[in-house]
């Protein structure tokens, strides 16, 4: 088993920046590829990045560009910058953890945090 848990969502205005970070407990957080999803009020949850275990880094289209996502092995987190934030991009944000390779589907992923709400402001 692994617990998950998301901090660093709030309110921020359009054109700003948050931090997201995902704390992992449990099994040893180096065996896992992590993603990042999020929900929007009304609408499925959808891939927003995703980091394999060797650090290699997948993002949607939605967020290239603007969102990093990244990991700390020694600190058991992955992070997701999000600069140059749009109204659109308010959600709940959801960490997740799969054992195989990084991959873009919710169904893909074995593990999930509570999220953290973001909110942009226009």
């Amino acid at each position: 088993q692994v617990q998950l848990v998301e901090s660093g969502g709030g309110l921020v205005q359009a054109g700003g920046s948050l931090r997201l970070s995902c704390a992992a407990s449990g099994r040893p957080f180096s065996w896992y590829s992590m993603g990042w999803f999020r929900q929007a009020p009304g609408k499925e949850r959808e891939f927003a990045a995703a980091i394999s275990r060797s650090g290699s880094t997948y993002y949607a289209d939605s967020v290239k560009g603007r969102f990093t996502i990244s990991r700390d092995n020694a600190k058991n987190t992955v992070y997701l910058q999000m600069n140059s934030l749009k109204p659109e991009d308010t959600a709940v944000y959801y960490c997740a953890a799969r054992s195989g390779i990084a991959a873009s589907g919710v169904r893909d992923y074995e593990y999930w945090g509570q999220g953290t709400q973001v909110t942009v402001s226009s």
